[in-house]
């Protein structure tokens, strides 16, 4: 059983594999293509499981950024040649753009918190958003997150990089210091809990992308998609006025980014925006439901 034999013109018989073999072969998993589409297709996601998931993953992303020696020297000369790299290009308004915010108390405080907080608030609501109301799309879309936030780590052992504020003889104001807002693991009491030498790529860039064009893409309401547009935009403002990152530095997080989209594309085969909304329950092959 499970061969049948085939008449060749010599008058001998060969073994052909059966269909019935095949199908036992895909439900056993030794079948490497059909294993393979398996892995690939959207499948529903669990909650318990994406809870785990995102929590390990974003403490083994800590954990990996605070490793990476704080190369000091290095990142200070580094960020030297950034900025006069800016300043040849012409686009070096980061300290003219950090102190006109900060003379708006107000509006700097509000930023202050913005960088502090949304980072992690709104990353986090869209996940959940997907998970609810894009079953089907997202764990192709939580994929590029990943993967965005995994090449983010090469880039910081790499190219170690100062913020603006931090520079030798800067001018630039550190805005959590002078204004004594909470919550920057950057600056004040936590700065001793955080790499202050990871500032290439810039991760808010890189998350506050990836929300805004998710936004933009899934949402049904025009007000919603504009929200999402508006999003990196005012982070980008966010993370030059609090002297966080240099103008580059949203570059590289941009470019992290489409690393991450084109791993999804490379594994699902299509963007996560365009896979099915829901997930379809496929059968296996060879097994019938119960009834039939």
């Amino acid at each position: 059983m499970g061969e049948t034999t085939v008449t060749t013109l010599e008058g001998r018989q060969s073994p052909t594999s059966s269909p019935i073999a095949g199908e036992r072969d895909d439900r056993n998993g030794r079948n490497p293509l059909r294993r393979l589409a398996r892995l690939r297709a959207p499948r529903r996601p669990r909650l318990w499981f994406e809870i785990l998931l995102i929590a390990v993953s974003y403490w083994t992303y800590s954990l990996i950024r605070n490793a990476v020696p704080e190369q000091k020297a290095q990142a200070l000369r580094n960020a030297d040649w950034l900025w006069n790299l800016e300043q040849h290009l012409g686009i070096a308004v980061e300290r003219s753009v950090n102190h006109a915010v900060d003379s708006v108390t107000w509006l700097i405080v509000g930023m202050n918190y913005y960088y502090a907080t949304l980072h992690f608030v709104v990353t986090l609501g869209v996940l959940v958003w997907l998970f609810r109301a894009h079953p089907g799309r997202y764990a192709a879309t939580r994929l590029v997150l990943f993967a965005t936030t995994a090449v983010a780590l090469v880039g910081y052992y790499l190219y170690p990089l100062a913020p603006p504020r931090l520079m030798n003889d800067s001018t630039f104001i550190d805005t959590v210091l002078v204004h004594h807002t909470w919550g920057s693991m950057a600056s004040g009491d936590l700065k001793n809990m955080s790499n202050q030498y990871a500032a290439m790529p810039s991760m808010h860039i890189g998350w506050s992308l990836w929300c805004g064009l998710t936004i933009f893409a899934l949402a049904s309401v025009p007000w919603a998609k504009v929200l999402g547009l508006l999003y990196p935009v005012t982070t980008l403002v966010v993370i030059v006025a609090t002297a966080n990152h240099f103008w580059l530095d949203a570059v590289g997080g941009m470019i992290c980014l489409a690393f991450g989209f084109a791993v999804a594309r490379l594994w699902y085969g299509a963007t996560p925006y365009a896979l099915p909304r829901e997930v379809t329950v496929r059968e296996e092959p060879g097994l019938l439901p119960a009834g039939r």
